[in-house]
């Protein structure tokens, strides 16, 4: 439960200075963890992105401030991290559904996100079925692409970089040159802790021990022992369902941790609508 104590200091954390320009990085570190393992199981845990949980709270305790006090407007758009007051009245009206003159007046009704505090459900009500495998170093081949983890690039660029793959036939091509130990397609997040550089590469690639292919590039996964999970259902509902399991149910009562290697999503050449698609997630575990 220690990591889950972690991430509660991180939360206290910015709630603490939600008045202040923090950083993931400054966050991360609260919970002991890196930048990008953290923005991942925030985001698992809570449905929502550690920028999105900022600016809604801001947004909350701002409206709570325009309600009970006389401060301009103007004022309360810097106070809570606004350049202008016309972000801040945009920003102010996409949550609360009202502008912040309206609001003032006692007109329509606010949007209040409470203080977060993480409980953890240790008795699953689905049963998760996995195993734990060992398996040695293999090299993956594909196509990756770098995202800024701290303006939230990542969320919006991964969706879509799977819809080029998906329409330009590079998902093919990975299938067929697909001879290494784990079969599919991958989604494969790369940490780049090591070089500080506030980003990560993600990969859509597989496993293949040949040559490799024109266009494309390679990449070694390390030996690594893997709490691999069956994921059964449609896509795109089925995957981050169990991905809330394993970080809600599975991590705080299984004794294992993140080794802090690159983790994995393997998809089949099955229907994605299908309600008995199977699919996989690896974990690496220590």
């Amino acid at each position: 439960m220690a990591w889950i104590e972690s991430l509660q200091k991180a939360i206290n954390y910015m709630e603490d200075h939600l008045l202040e320009d923090i950083t993931i990085e400054s966050i991360a570190r609260h919970a002991n963890a890196s930048s990008f393992h953290f923005q991942r199981t925030f985001s698992v845990l809570t449905d929502v992105s550690v920028g999105e949980y900022l600016r809604r709270r801001r947004l909350t305790l701002a409206a709570e401030e325009l309600s009970r006090t006389d401060c301009k407007i103007i004022d309360l758009a810097y106070k809570y991290g606004y350049d202008t007051p016309e972000a801040f009245t945009k920003a102010f009206r996409r949550q609360h559904g009202v502008t912040p003159s309206d609001a003032r007046k006692g007109i329509g009704k606010l949007q209040s996100y409470n203080r977060l505090i993480i409980q953890v459900n240790l008795k699953g009500v689905e049963p998760m079925k996995y195993r734990i495998v060992e398996e040695a170093a293999f090299q993956v081949v594909g196509l990756k692409r770098e995202y800024s983890y701290e303006n939230e690039e990542n969320l919006i660029g991964i969706p879509k970089f799977w819809e080029e793959v998906n329409a330009n036939g590079t998902d093919g091509l990975l299938f067929k040159v697909n001879n290494g130990p784990i079969k599919g397609v991958l989604g494969i997040c790369v940490d780049n802790i090591a070089d500080q550089s506030k980003k990560m590469e993600y990969w859509i690639a597989s496993a293949s021990n040949g040559e490799v292919p024109e266009g494309l590039d390679s990449f070694e996964i390390p030996a690594s022992k893997w709490a691999v999970f069956e994921v059964h259902g449609p896509m795109p509902g089925a995957m981050p369902k169990v991905w809330k399991q394993i970080f809600s149910e599975w991590f705080p009562s299984s004794g294992y941790e993140h080794a802090g290697t690159p983790e994995l999503e393997v998809y089949s050449e099955d229907d994605p609508s299908s309600p008995d698609l199977y699919s996989e997630i690896w974990i690496p575990v220590k």
